[in-house]
């Protein structure tokens, strides 16, 4: 091994770990030992895995390493560990949804991204503690405790993909899937410190995913770096017949604008969001504006772009997810309610007091947006906005973390079904993460892509992290 992969092969990416083992410095058996090890000493702290598949991980690391010995690479995921959140199925674990309703749900087959990770050679870790059924958290009254964030693990670390983004940012594995519906890959991405994107509706097959809202679910990459994001991205994304929502696009290398930079390109600010429709945090605030001027003197030119307000974002989303969600989980409330947490049971039953014309007035008005946004793309090509209005706040104040859940500007991009990534802008003075969000045009994700590179190569935040363990 390398000294940085003898001193800390925890905080290998997945590129550097497919050069490791390309130049035989590290073996996909060493990486998963050390993850194991990993885990052992820090998870009992942070409760990020439901289930940690340490003796079929360790088989699939053997089986990854003597194919690199026999010189059959399949891609550059091969022998690269990856953790699952919990609505995800991987075939032989139970899908929890991190509830007490589905304990015993085993899954007979792996998700259609599971699936196409291990053609990719990805070696499955485990399942993430979410929120329960990706709506209802963090909660305390649930079969497993909810995930805490490693930067300080007595604060909130997003949601509802809190296990994967708190996973990465310990050092538990490289990469993760996650889910967002409403933010719930970028709201811990950005809690976390770690880059988190939702794709283009429809880029990455759902089959396999417990649902939450059938037209607001993304299934997206979650990493410490954005070229790690890239090359997840690559490996999941492409058409599914068996998705009624699954589009059909050419194939994208992902990662091949990530080194370009931004000269040339039009960065769209959408100021709005975070000054006047919900004020942010000063330090936030500050963040956003340093992203934007470093991009600016990195060469891209930058435009004030308005868009309609978060609240009428919000109040479009909330009616879509919830009715919709209450379509799915209406049987279970009626028959069995006492077993969903609490937090759960009173999301999910707001669902039942929406009536049809409201669902379609809500269809009606997002449509109205999309071309809105689409207007905003056609004098920008990438926008910059806030994710979370302020660093997280602690776990065990139910109040902060109530009024933290819409103090954000992550909804907008669910309504609309367009591209958007949140990563880290900078710490607060408590040492907690603060974040940025791109978004950009539908299936555009490279572009995205390429800016948050730009970004996180000037400020390096692809190597901080926390003081864990």
């Amino acid at each position: 091994m390398t000294d940085r992969a003898q001193k800390a092969p925890h905080w290998l990416g997945a590129s550097a770990a497919a050069r490791a083992f390309a130049a035989r410095t590290l073996s996909p058996v060493e990486l998963v030992s050390a993850l194991l090890a990993r885990a052992a000493a820090v998870d009992p702290g942070i409760n990020v895995y439901i289930r940690l598949d340490a003796e079929a991980a360790l088989e699939a690391a053997r089986v990854a390493e003597a194919e690199i010995m026999a010189g059959r690479v399949r891609g550059p995921l091969h022998g690269v560990p990856v953790g699952i959140k919990d609505i995800i199925d991987v075939a032989g674990l139970p899908t929890t949804c991190h509830s007490r309703l589905l304990l015993n749900n085993v899954a007979a087959a792996d998700a259609a991204v599971v699936a196409r990770l291990r053609q990719a050679g990805a070696i499955v870790m485990g399942k993430l503690a979410t929120h329960e059924f990706a709506i209802g958290g963090p909660s305390f009254d649930l079969p497993f405790p909810p995930a805490r964030n490693p930067w300080n693990p007595a604060h909130h670390p997003g949601g509802s993909s809190s296990g994967a983004a708190a996973g990465l940012a310990a050092g538990l594995f490289p990469l993760a899937l996650g889910s967002d519906t409403g933010g719930s890959i970028r709201h811990p991405a950005s809690a976390c410190g770690i880059v988190g994107l939702k794709p283009t509706y429809g880029l990455v097959s759902r089959r396999g995913v417990f649902p939450l809202s059938f037209t607001c679910d993304h299934v997206g990459p979650m990493a410490r770096t954005v070229a790690d994001t890239a090359l997840l991205l690559d490996a999941i994304a492409g058409h599914d017949p068996q998705d009624p929502g699954s589009a059909a696009t050419p194939r994208t290398h992902y990662a091949a604008l990530l080194e370009r930079g931004v000269r040339g390109l039009r960065i769209g600010t959408v100021r709005r969001f975070h000054e006047r429709d919900m004020p942010a945090d000063p330090e936030v605030a500050a963040a956003l504006d340093l992203v934007a001027r470093t991009l600016a003197a990195e060469g891209a030119e930058l435009r004030d772009v308005r868009l309609p307000p978060l609240a009428d974002f919000a109040a479009v989303n909330r009616v879509i997810l919830s009715s919709e969600a209450w379509a799915v989980h209406a049987p279970w409330l009626r028959r069995r309610p006492g077993e969903y947490g609490r937090l759960a049971r009173r999301r999910l039953m707001a669902g039942a007091f929406y009536q049809a014309g409201d669902y379609v007035a809500a269809q009606r008005r997002r449509l109205q947006m999309i071309t809105q946004v689409e207007a905003a793309l056609r004098e920008a090509d990438v926008l910059l906005c806030a994710s979370s209005m302020e660093p997280a706040c602690r776990i065990d104040d139910a109040e902060a973390v109530a009024r933290s859940y819409p103090r954000q500007a992550r909804a907008p991009f669910n309504v609309t079904g367009h591209p958007a990534l949140a990563m880290m802008a900078g710490l607060s003075a408590g040492g907690l993460p603060l974040s940025v969000q791109f978004a950009g045009r539908y299936f555009d994700e490279a572009t995205v892509l390429r800016v948050a590179r730009a970004w996180e190569r000037v400020a390096g935040t692809d190597t901080c992290h926390p003081a864990l363990g």
